[in-house]
């Protein structure tokens, strides 16, 4: 359950600040369905409009990473960070954009071999090789 209010569209719709972050999500996203991380945010407008404006710099501008790249390393750190809501939310975004079953397989168990071997070396405290600096 929620810790806070989620806004319904009339209260959304009673509120140009927060009307206009949901109809550009609406407009680059091409729906209507705008979802509870976004209804959660309208409680505090100025976090919800600079988290919409930082999203889309980071998930939507043009740069050397394609749409289904960020949506893959965005589900990796989601599973790291223990966070549902952002696993469940991206997967489909994923999905959206192309990513197969098997796709999906490969990136949770290249995520579980990552979980595993990063949990041998900070347990090991192995020191990092000279030759990974990047001097």
């Amino acid at each position: 359950m929620a810790t806070v209010t989620l806004w319904s569209d009339a209260q959304v719709e009673a509120d140009p600040r927060i009307k206009d972050v949901f109809d550009d999500i609406r407009a680059t996203r091409k729906s209507d369905f705008v979802n509870n991380f976004w209804r959660a945010l309208a409680n505090q407008p100025a976090v919800q409009e600079r988290r919409w404006a930082s999203l889309m710099e980071v998930m939507f501008a043009t740069g050397a990473l394609d749409p289904l790249t960020r949506e893959l390393v965005y589900i990796a750190v989601s599973i790291a960070n223990g966070c549902s809501y952002c696993v469940h939310s991206h997967t489909a975004a994923a999905r959206a954009k192309g990513m197969s079953d098997a796709q999906y397989g490969d990136l949770l168990s290249v995520v579980a071999m990552a979980s595993q071997t990063n949990a041998l070396a900070t347990a090991l405290q192995v020191p990092v090789d000279q030759a990974f600096s990047a001097s």
